[in-house]
């Protein structure tokens, strides 16, 4: 048990049977009335984003989360399989677990496991990824100005909007959170 006056950012609480990661909190005193807790909640396993009011030093239940850096070893038809680097121990985790981050993970990568009571709860990707361009439409010569974007499908196979002066065969930067195009990687 922890109390509402000790929430950090990034804690994990268990609330009515639930996991919520603790985005954002703030301490109010009204004039009239007793102090609250104000917080900004995500759920862990469907990623939904809640605020919700505590009383001032009121307990609720934290959650003793493990995160791991793992590798992407490859993907079965039905689940993710990851392997710990230091223990080289390998971790099953299914489709459902993963969500939109299927997308954009590859081969090799690392990510960060959350692990609740030794099962995957939660897998984060770097904020970016390196993504190579399978398919896209050529350019237009003279029509790379303009600011314009066309649509590209990527090794993983998502397709997401690019400039138009990016060829088939280049290698993109594209944010995991938003699916947006950063940069070109030369």
């Amino acid at each position: 048990m922890v109390s509402t006056n000790d929430l950090k950012n990034g804690m994990v609480l268990n609330l009515d049977g639930q996991l919520w990661s603790v985005l954002w909190f703030q301490h109010h005193k009204p004039g009239k009335g007793g102090a609250v807790v104000r917080t900004k909640l995500r759920n862990v396993a469907s990623g939904a984003v809640v605020e919700k009011t505590f009383r001032a030093d009121e307990k609720v239940d934290q959650a003793v989360v493990d995160k791991r850096e793992m590798s992407y070893l490859y993907h079965d038809g039905t689940h993710f399989v990851f392997m710990d680097s230091q223990t080289y121990d390998q971790l099953s985790v299914e489709e459902d677990e993963i969500g939109d981050n299927k997308s954009w993970i590859t081969e090799g990568q690392v990510a960060t496991l959350s692990l609740y009571e030794g099962r995957p709860v939660a897998v984060e990707l770097p904020a970016s990824v390196e993504l190579k361009i399978e398919h896209t439409d050529p350019g237009v010569k003279g029509d790379r100005v303009s600011g314009a974007m066309k649509p590209a499908t990527l090794s993983t196979g998502v397709t997401v909007q690019v400039p138009l002066f990016i060829e088939s065969g280049e290698t993109v930067r594209v944010d995991t959170r938003t699916g947006e195009y950063i940069t070109r990687v030369s």
